[in-house]
């Protein structure tokens, strides 16, 4: 591979602890576009946020890090990630 090309990668992200009500996704969405990411963020029944995030390999897995932390008022007790296959999605959705 050369240097040129970059390797894309995609990751289904379900995030536990105190993550809704506290601007988890509206971050989400602005950590991936800041990293230049696309993708969703939404808020599931059992109180967890699932992200689905693809992009360069390496913005993905800084994304990543950044979900074990989140925004300042969240707390994130775990973080669970599944590798899956690149859709070429474009933009990020909150939900």
């Amino acid at each position: 591979m050369s240097d040129m090309e970059q390797t894309i990668g995609r990751r289904a992200i379900r995030v536990q602890g105190r993550v809704q009500g506290v601007n988890f996704r509206s971050s989400a969405r602005e950590e991936a576009r800041r990293l230049g990411l696309a993708g969703f963020a939404r808020n599931e029944p059992d109180g967890s946020v699932l992200i689905a995030v693809e992009g360069a390999e390496e913005a993905v897995e800084r994304f990543v890090g950044w979900c074990r932390s989140g925004p300042p008022a969240a707390r994130v007790d775990h973080v669970e990630v599944r590798p899956g296959e690149p859709t070429g999605v474009t933009g990020f959705g909150v939900g």
